[in-house]
């Protein structure tokens, strides 16, 4: 049974910074890529950042460029997301996806895989 389990999710002031996880178990992951989604109240979910499990090619939404870090530790078998510089408009819960579709990993659609989510809030 394939099962993404998020962690690191909290409340932090505006400036600040918030390391998320995602563990991944139940499965050989190697051909994946890993995503970062979130989705604000009322909004659609939006692509963060995505990794090759393989090589650890990153890529990332160009509003996440140069404040988030994505990172993966195969030995853990788990992928980060380092988020640094956090505004009140990062608030949203965090979503770690797994997509076999390297040409879709920005697509929520493309996705087989999704953890149940972590909440950052972040106060202005």
């Amino acid at each position: 049974q394939v099962q993404l389990v998020e962690s690191g999710g909290g409340l932090v002031q505006a400036g600040g910074s918030l390391r998320l996880s995602c563990l991944a178990s139940g499965r050989t992951f190697s051909r994946y890529y890993m995503g970062w989604f979130r989705q604000a109240p009322g909004k659609e979910r939006e692509f963060v950042a995505a990794i090759t499990w393989s090589s650890g090619r990153t890529y990332y939404g160009d509003s996440m460029k140069g404040r988030f870090t994505i990172s993966r530790d195969n030995v853990k078998n788990t992928v980060y997301l380092q988020m640094n510089s956090l505004k009140p408009e990062d608030t949203a819960v965090y979503y770690c996806g797994a997509t076999l579709m390297g040409s879709g990993y920005g697509i929520e659609a493309e996705y087989d895989y999704w953890g149940q989510g972590t909440q950052v809030t972040v106060s202005s």
